[in-house]
């Protein structure tokens, strides 16, 4: 196997991301002839196929994925190089700070982690909200710098994912002023014949509040359920009924009395991760967001 030859590398890279010869020879300016060239030139070098050519299309091989997983790393890491000798030369370097945040989770949990950062001048924040199995693959490739989740992910083998708990919330039950009661709020009893809003059976919160339930003999009185947090706390706000929330989810509403906290669920309580990955180079924001959390190693 020859030396690799970035240059060709780069014409390969560029072919994967506009999606034809064509259109890459086009963004390049370079002929699609010589592109092509260059391309099997690549080939021999790395002695494997990058692309099948099918019905006049190329598709990736496996070792077109692999090739092409390294090959973002390599040159993003080489504009990231760039972008910061240029811009501390000229004593303006503003660094960006990627944050996946998983699609389910509070809006008012990642402002207030976020908010000193997001206060800092000198750092751009840019939130991605996807699913959680969608952000782990984008910090697997440094696209992102740090995933948000209430759920945790465990370590397997060598794997490079360090998962770490960030903050635990109580979890309590909200409801309008109807719910609110002199001698305060009796758990569970004044929850019978109560219309509930409660997060989807897939959420650890929901889980757990079940089997509380059960302990105590009773099935709760469903109004409506969801999966993502923004809605839960529409619907709190909506349903004449009793919510099932973390109170930072709803805390404007608790402060101007829209809403109250009626009780906190005994032993229920919400995790939330800051999930890394290990880097030569980790954005320094990264460190500060975690020393400032105070975290514990998640197992």
């Amino acid at each position: 196997m020859d030396k690799l030859n970035y240059h060709h590398l780069r014409y390969f890279h560029a072919i994967v991301r506009e999606g034809t010869l064509t259109a890459a020879a086009e963004s390049l300016n370079v002929a699609q002839s010589a592109l092509s060239i260059q391309l099997k030139q690549l080939e021999q070098s790395l002695e494997v196929a990058l692309f099948e050519r099918k019905n006049k299309s190329l598709q990736l091989t496996e070792e077109g994925r692999i090739v092409y997983e390294y090959a973002k790393t390599i040159f993003q890491a080489g504009d990231e190089m760039m972008a910061t000798l240029q811009h501390s030369a000229k004593g303006r370097y503003k660094e960006v700070l990627r944050i996946g945040a998983v699609a389910t989770l509070s809006r008012n949990f990642q402002l207030t982690f976020l908010k000193d950062v997001i206060a800092d001048e000198k750092v751009e924040v840019v939130i991605h909200s996807a699913s959680l199995s969608e952000l782990l693959a984008q910090l697997n490739t440094h696209d992102i710098d740090m995933v948000l989740s209430n759920r945790p992910v465990r370590r397997e083998g060598d794997n490079r994912i360090q998962c770490h708990l960030v903050d635990d919330q109580p979890v309590s039950l909200i409801g309008g002023k109807r719910y609110k009661k002199r001698g305060g709020f009796r758990f569970p009893d004044d929850l019978v014949d109560a219309p509930m809003v409660l997060p989807s059976s897939e959420s650890g919160i929901r889980g757990r509040f079940n089997l509380i339930m059960e302990q105590h003999g009773m099935v709760p009185l469903i109004a409506a359920e969801a999966d993502d947090m923004a809605m839960l706390r529409l619907l709190a706000r909506q349903v004449d009924g009793i919510a099932l929330l973390p109170p930072v989810v709803v805390k404007e509403e608790l402060a101007e009395k829209e809403l109250f906290e009626l009780c906190q669920v005994p032993e229920l309580h919400e995790l939330f991760h800051a999930i890394t990955v290990s880097r030569r180079y980790q954005n320094p924001y990264v460190g500060e967001l975690l020393d400032k959390a105070k975290t514990i190693p998640a197992d």
